[in-house]
This record gives C-alpha cells, structure tokens and sequence, in this order.
C-alpha cells in the first residue's frame, strides 16, 4: 500500500488546520491500522516538513556558524532521518499543523512497526518538481485559495502580473526532478529487505536556491520563451500575513542528507 493521501497546500494549513490535521493524521490511521493487522507493506508518504526549522534559524545573526554566500557548518543546517530534531513554532502559529500532524502518523507508524511488526517505509519529500505541476485557478481546479509557489508564480508570469514573494522571498529551498524522485521511490518498492525499516530523504542537496533566485531564474526563462518584454518591476514583496493570513511560520532552509538512502538503495 502507497499512500500519498494528504492536503498539502501551505495556504490551507493556517487557514484550514483541522482539515489539514484530519487529512494527514485521522484520515490516515485506518491505512496504518489495516497493513498492520493484514500483515501488507506500508511506503507511506510524509513530508520534509517534519523537521520544521533549523539548528542554524536560532543562531544569533552574526553568528560565523550562519551561511555566507552558500557555505554554512552543515551539522546546523543539513537535515538528517535518524538525528535531526524537530522543531516547530509555538501553538498559534497554525501552519505547523501540517508537519505536526504529518509527524505524528511518523511516530504511530514506526511504533507498529516496533510493537507489531508492521514493514514500512517511509518516504520524506524535499521539493519535487517536473511537468504537470502547474494549477491555474478557475481552470486546472477551483478558483479560490492560493496554489503552491511555483504555480503562483506561473499563474502571474501568464497572466503579466508581478511575481509576489512572501517575506522578501529570502526563504531557501532545493529541488529535485520528478524523474529522480520517482527512480527512488521504485528502488523502495523493488527492494524491500533493504528500505523496510526506514525513512528516507528525497532530495537534492546540491540543488539550493532562494524563492527570490527562483522568481528571478523563472521570470527570465518566460521572457526568452514567450517573446514578450520583461515587466518594469517583475517582483513585488508581500508579508507572509498578508499572503497567507494569520499564524503563517515558514522554515528557513531544507536541505536533505542523502546518505540513508544512498547507502541502502
């Protein structure tokens, strides 16, 4: 059994908490509790949100140990399955939902793996990018709510509107091709003796940018492509507040450790 069931839409999860925590948690205890007592094979998909923030996010600002022009002290940075904590914000801010939730099911499957004997694997996604992931409102789905960044930023660059990013768009991220995300996951599934047991980072490290570097690669990209003239101000800042409402928290960098996965599969 693979589920990837979820609401996973970063707009919903301080706007829609209680969906958001009966998705990911509630919805998903019946799956865990049927593999565990029929004796079926569980890759269950959770998120890299589960490690919320960094080690590094609570240095102090001149701290040396804090990144410079993309070097940093990776024990305070790189996200790790079997040692790095987790650590969210406090209760009111509502967009840990997601990753709260998304933990907890970690926790309950890994305990009936221990106590029950049930196999899984768990699967944490780093980013995953490739055709198809485009959602324009009114036509791809509905038309209300707010799609994930990258849709977002497609949405304006069509429709010649500023690219918005959220808090200066400082926030870093790396991304991996859907090719190779998807090469992993058939590895899990062909391999079961060497991924049962086991959580495992999807990413690619070496693949970081910031949401602003991402606004400026894609801004460029669509003006050679369509031909038309680059806007005057092709990006405008927005508060997190104001984009996402109350209670928005974000992680400062996701950068996963691949050496798990690397090494069993």
């Amino acid at each position: 059994t693979i589920n990837l069931a979820a609401i996973c839409t970063p707009a919903d999860y301080n706007t829609r908490p209680l969906d958001t925590i009966y998705s990911n948690f509630i919805d998903a205890l019946p799956v865990v509790k049927y593999c565990s007592e029929n004796n079926k094979r569980l890759i269950h998909f959770s998120t890299c949100e589960v490690y919320g923030k960094t080690i590094g996010s609570f240095l102090p600002k001149d701290s040396p140990l804090r990144k410079v022009t993309f070097r940093y002290d990776p024990a305070y940075y790189v996200l790790k399955e079997d040692t790095s904590p987790c650590i969210f914000g406090s209760i009111e801010k509502q967009r840990w939902s997601y990753a709260c939730a998304k933990q907890l099911i970690e926790r309950l499957i890994y305990a009936e793996g221990a106590e029950n004997g049930l196999d899984f694997t768990i699967v944490r996604p780093f980013n995953w990018i490739g055709p198809r992931m485009d959602f324009i409102p009114g036509i791809d789905g509905p038309s209300e709510g707010v799609p994930r960044v990258l849709a977002c930023f497609s949405n304006n660059l069509l429709r010649r509107e500023p690219l918005k990013l959220v808090d200066g768009g400082q926030s870093q991220r790396t991304f991996v091709y859907i090719k190779d995300a998807i090469e992993a996951v058939l590895l899990m599934i062909e391999n079961p003796d060497r991924a049962n047991g086991h959580i495992f980072n999807v990413g690619n490290p070496n693949n970081e940018v910031t949401v602003r570097q991402l606004a400026e690669m894609m801004t460029q990209v669509y003006t050679k492509v369509s031909g038309e003239p680059m806007l005057q101000s092709p990006s405008i800042d927005v508060s997190s507040k104001e984009f996402y409402g109350e209670g928005y928290d974000d992680s400062d960098k996701r950068i996963p450790d691949m050496t798990i996965i690397n090494k069993q599969l």
